[in-house]
């Protein structure tokens, strides 16, 4: 990046956020592939678009005391980043892990104003959570932290101001909880949480939507450049939500996915992942993915993650966490053969495996573009309680389709428009950004 004005404000973004490099890595990213479009466009940088863009509307930071099954009491610490709302509501998940402070929601709000974006549904960008960990928790312990959590986001909150999701550590228990107090606290039934369960609102699909918008980005990347997934072999990382789905949609369209993972270690089996087996395993009994091992004797579980990427795939599906492809990685899955590496979770690849991808000559399809499916479908969910409607599944799943190809024909689009054609990254990052940018401008400086 060469551009002096953008230096500037990445200065002050570091200078402003010291201890944050997620947050910085996500800024950093961006403006370099924005260049261009600030060089042609010098009214965004007089209405400054861009200083307005890294800084978030509001940061909120609050106290969650629970009472554990001992009758001890509990603190830890929430979040809500409601970082712009240019195009529509606030909209981002709600994340639940150890890891979780400030710099890491940050992040993920700022990624999520261009995914929105990119949906082309109406919702503006934003993330909350929280550093506890449901992992070891009994139901009743769950319930309480979610029902204290919720007893201060609901003052910040509202259907047409911030509409929480599911994230890491957020399912639909959680969200079930967090849905309850709401109700109690404000007395009114409303769509302010997606994700919800369906007897309560949710929408079909919605489980699904991330792992399989996934894939449908992925296929159509695929296609663009003569490739498939019939007969590929495929590696997911993750064996949550996003890499279930994930991996049963990528086997629906021909291919062998041979390998997954948890934050333990990951499994490899050659006669192709029996699905079934670990959704028995990760959402009805709750156990940890070396199982797997015990009822497949073909299998091998090796402890640690890192060690995925080293199995020879055509096409590799990060959904586990950010930052999980390192450069050596990404210079193992060149080496084996990988053509196309198309990212389910948020921003898992580090700056300089993305610079391997490139140099190798790997389709890389970016978080905000690839892993859209999920909001979109929560947007769709916004949509459902609105109307007071419920659509099958299918026209769920339809309505899906059609909005990962649409954004993947976006991303192209831009990236052929402005100089960089293949660059999917860099078509995602200007897609999402001139859409909010020229709304940030039509609505003056606030």
């Amino acid at each position: 990046m060469k551009n002096e004005y953008m230096l500037s404000v990445l200065e002050t973004v570091k200078k402003r956020n010291p201890g944050e490099p997620e947050f910085i890595q996500a800024v950093t990213e961006v403006f370099e592939t924005l260049e261009p479009v600030i060089e042609k466009r010098p009214d965004l940088v007089k209405a400054g678009v861009l200083e307005r863009l890294v800084e978030p509307d509001r940061q909120i930071i609050f106290r969650v005391p629970w009472v554990d099954d001992n009758g001890k009491v509990q603190v830890n610490r929430g979040y809500r980043i409601q970082y712009n709302d240019a195009i529509g509501p606030y909209k981002g998940g709600i994340r639940l892990h150890p890891s979780v402070y400030m710099g890491i929601i940050k992040f993920l709000g700022f990624e999520q104003i261009f995914k929105n974006s990119l949906t082309t549904l109406p919702m503006g960008g934003a993330k909350g959570g929280s550093d506890f960990d449901p992992k070891g928790k009994s139901d009743n312990e769950v319930m309480r932290f979610c029902q204290s959590f919720m007893s201060e986001l609901y003052k910040h909150i509202g259907k047409d101001i911030d509409v929480p999701a599911g994230d890491i550590g957020t399912g639909a228990r959680e969200i079930g909880y967090m849905f309850g107090m709401y109700k109690k606290l404000t007395g009114e039934w409303s769509g302010i949480l997606t994700g919800k369960g369906i007897p309560y609102g949710g929408s079909l699909a919605r489980t699904q939507a991330t792992g399989y918008g996934l894939c449908y980005f992925t296929d159509e990347m695929l296609k663009a450049n003569g490739k498939s997934f019939e007969g590929a072999t495929v590696l997911v990382s993750g064996s949550g939500n996003v890499a279930i789905y994930a991996c049963e949609k990528a086997t629906a369209l021909g291919a062998k996915v041979v390998a997954m993972s948890d934050s333990n270690g990951y499994i490899h089996d050659p006669d192709g992942i029996d699905l079934d087996a670990v959704k028995q395993l990760k959402e009805v009994e709750r156990k940890r993915i070396k199982e797997y091992v015990t009822t497949h004797p073909n299998a091998t579980y090796t402890e640690g993650c890192s060690g995925i990427w080293t199995i020879p795939c055509d096409i590799a599906l990060p959904c586990a966490t950010q930052n999980e492809i390192s450069k050596e990685s990404a210079e193992a899955l060149a080496k084996n053969g990988c053509y196309a590496v198309s990212e389910g979770a948020n921003m898992p690849s580090t700056p300089e495996a993305i610079e391997v991808y490139f140099a190798n000559g790997i389709l890389y399809g970016p978080a905000k573009a690839a892993n859209a499916g999920g909001v979109a479908t929560s947007g769709l969910e916004m949509s459902q309680n609105s109307l007071r409607l419920s659509w099958t599944f299918e026209e769920v799943d339809e309505k899906l389709h059609g909005i990962m190809k649409n954004i993947f024909a976006a991303c192209d689009s831009a990236s052929k428009e402005y100089g960089m054609p293949g660059n999917y990254m860099a078509g995602a990052n200007i897609a999402g950004f001139l859409k909010v940018a020229e709304a940030m401008k039509a609505q003056g400086c606030v």
